[in-house]
Protein backbone atom coordinates (compact mmCIF):
# COMPACT_ATOMS: atom_id res chain seq x y z
CA UNK A 1 0.00 0.00 0.00
CA UNK A 2 1.61 3.62 -0.98
CA UNK A 3 2.55 5.43 1.75
CA UNK A 4 0.06 8.64 2.29
CA UNK A 5 1.55 10.71 4.73
CA UNK A 6 5.26 12.39 5.63
CA UNK A 7 6.73 14.06 8.30
CA UNK A 8 8.28 17.09 7.48
CA UNK A 9 8.78 20.85 8.76
CA UNK A 10 5.56 22.89 10.34
CA UNK A 11 4.38 26.23 10.00
CA UNK A 12 2.25 25.35 12.58
CA UNK A 13 5.07 24.28 15.24
CA UNK A 14 8.71 22.03 14.28
CA UNK A 15 7.79 19.18 12.50
CA UNK A 16 4.22 18.01 11.30
CA UNK A 17 2.86 15.16 8.99
CA UNK A 18 1.59 16.43 5.46
CA UNK A 19 -0.65 14.25 3.15
CA UNK A 20 0.89 13.07 0.50
CA UNK A 21 -1.90 11.41 -1.08
CA UNK A 22 -5.75 11.58 -0.48
CA UNK A 23 -6.98 10.54 2.50
CA UNK A 24 -10.62 9.85 3.26
CA UNK A 25 -13.54 10.72 5.61
CA UNK A 26 -13.53 8.43 8.74
CA UNK A 27 -9.84 6.45 7.14
CA UNK A 28 -7.21 5.28 10.04
CA UNK A 29 -4.25 7.16 9.20
CA UNK A 30 -2.02 6.08 11.69
CA UNK A 31 -1.57 4.66 15.36
CA UNK A 32 0.35 6.80 17.97
CA UNK A 33 3.02 4.80 19.20
CA UNK A 34 5.48 4.53 21.91
CA UNK A 35 6.57 3.26 25.13
CA UNK A 36 3.58 1.89 27.69
CA UNK A 37 4.59 3.89 31.30
CA UNK A 38 2.20 4.42 34.18
CA UNK A 39 1.37 8.21 35.48
CA UNK A 40 3.82 7.71 37.83
CA UNK A 41 6.61 6.81 35.98
CA UNK A 42 5.94 9.38 34.00
CA UNK A 43 5.10 11.73 36.65
CA UNK A 44 8.47 10.98 38.37
CA UNK A 45 10.74 11.62 35.23
CA UNK A 46 13.09 14.30 35.28
CA UNK A 47 13.78 14.20 31.37
CA UNK A 48 11.27 16.22 29.78
CA UNK A 49 10.57 20.52 29.87
CA UNK A 50 7.37 21.11 31.28
CA UNK A 51 7.36 24.97 30.98
CA UNK A 52 8.01 24.33 27.64
CA UNK A 53 4.42 22.80 26.31
CA UNK A 54 6.12 20.19 24.22
CA UNK A 55 5.54 16.88 24.93
CA UNK A 56 5.28 13.58 23.03
CA UNK A 57 2.72 12.21 26.12
CA UNK A 58 -0.85 11.07 25.02
CA UNK A 59 -3.04 9.71 28.42
CA UNK A 60 -4.28 5.92 27.21
CA UNK A 61 -6.13 5.68 30.00
CA UNK A 62 -6.33 6.12 33.68
CA UNK A 63 -3.49 3.40 34.02
CA UNK A 64 -0.72 3.63 31.06
CA UNK A 65 0.44 6.78 29.10
CA UNK A 66 1.85 6.29 25.56
CA UNK A 67 5.50 8.28 25.46
CA UNK A 68 6.57 8.79 22.36
CA UNK A 69 10.21 9.83 23.26
CA UNK A 70 10.66 6.19 23.42
CA UNK A 71 9.52 4.14 20.76
CA UNK A 72 7.76 6.91 19.12
CA UNK A 73 6.63 7.19 15.22
CA UNK A 74 5.38 9.56 12.71
CA UNK A 75 2.31 10.19 14.55
CA UNK A 76 3.96 12.24 17.64
CA UNK A 77 4.66 15.09 15.44
CA UNK A 78 1.21 15.60 14.04
CA UNK A 79 -0.03 19.10 15.42
CA UNK A 80 -2.54 20.51 17.63
CA UNK A 81 -5.50 22.69 15.86
CA UNK A 82 -8.65 24.63 17.16
CA UNK A 83 -10.04 23.08 13.73
CA UNK A 84 -8.79 19.42 13.20
CA UNK A 85 -9.04 17.19 10.20
CA UNK A 86 -8.47 14.26 12.19
CA UNK A 87 -9.27 13.06 15.67
CA UNK A 88 -7.38 10.79 18.46
CA UNK A 89 -9.31 7.29 19.09
CA UNK A 90 -8.49 5.04 21.84
CA UNK A 91 -9.46 1.42 21.12
CA UNK A 92 -9.82 -0.90 24.16
CA UNK A 93 -7.82 -4.21 24.13
CA UNK A 94 -10.64 -6.73 23.41
CA UNK A 95 -8.89 -9.25 26.87
CA UNK A 96 -9.34 -5.78 28.59
CA UNK A 97 -5.74 -5.50 29.31
CA UNK A 98 -5.59 -1.97 29.73
CA UNK A 99 -1.90 -1.23 28.57
CA UNK A 100 -2.31 -2.81 25.10
CA UNK A 101 -5.50 -0.63 24.59
CA UNK A 102 -4.39 1.71 21.19
CA UNK A 103 -4.71 5.33 19.74
CA UNK A 104 -4.95 5.47 16.26
CA UNK A 105 -5.16 8.85 14.24
CA UNK A 106 -8.23 9.01 11.69
CA UNK A 107 -9.53 11.31 9.26
CA UNK A 108 -12.94 13.18 10.22
CA UNK A 109 -13.37 14.95 6.96
CA UNK A 110 -11.43 14.79 3.36
CA UNK A 111 -8.21 15.33 3.65
CA UNK A 112 -6.21 16.89 0.38
CA UNK A 113 -2.26 15.57 -0.35
CA UNK A 114 -0.49 18.29 0.91
CA UNK A 115 -2.55 19.65 3.67
CA UNK A 116 -1.33 19.17 7.57
CA UNK A 117 -3.01 16.59 9.29
CA UNK A 118 -4.02 17.99 13.02
CA UNK A 119 -6.23 16.80 15.56
CA UNK A 120 -7.34 18.98 19.10
CA UNK A 121 -5.06 17.49 21.72
CA UNK A 122 -7.53 17.79 24.47
CA UNK A 123 -5.38 18.91 27.17
CA UNK A 124 -7.20 19.10 30.39
CA UNK A 125 -5.43 20.73 33.85
CA UNK A 126 -6.64 20.72 36.81
CA UNK A 127 -5.34 23.92 38.06
CA UNK A 128 -6.37 27.31 37.16
CA UNK A 129 -5.56 28.33 33.84
CA UNK A 130 -3.61 31.26 34.38
CA UNK A 131 -1.57 33.43 31.58
CA UNK A 132 1.32 31.65 32.58
CA UNK A 133 -0.30 28.66 31.81
CA UNK A 134 -2.02 29.66 28.75
CA UNK A 135 1.56 30.94 26.96
CA UNK A 136 2.93 27.65 28.02
CA UNK A 137 0.35 25.89 25.82
CA UNK A 138 -0.23 28.76 23.05
CA UNK A 139 -1.81 27.45 20.14
CA UNK A 140 -0.52 28.58 16.65
CA UNK A 141 -2.75 26.75 14.66
CA UNK A 142 -3.29 29.79 12.79
CA UNK A 143 -7.76 28.68 11.95
CA UNK A 144 -9.93 31.45 12.68
CA UNK A 145 -11.86 29.53 15.18
CA UNK A 146 -7.76 29.61 17.30
CA UNK A 147 -9.17 29.92 20.96
CA UNK A 148 -5.08 31.20 21.94
CA UNK A 149 -4.50 28.16 24.01
CA UNK A 150 -4.01 24.09 23.41
CA UNK A 151 -5.73 23.99 26.47
CA UNK A 152 -9.43 22.65 27.10
CA UNK A 153 -12.19 25.04 28.25
CA UNK A 154 -12.86 24.17 31.56
CA UNK A 155 -16.49 22.36 32.14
Amino acid sequence: MPRKIVARRSPIHGNGVFAVAPIRKGERIIEYKGRRRSHAEVDADTSGDPESGHTFLFTLNDEWVVDANYEGNAARWINHSCDPNCEAVIVEHPGGDRRKDRIFIEAIRDIRPGEELAYNYGITLAERHTPRLKKIWACRCGSPKCTGTMLQPKR
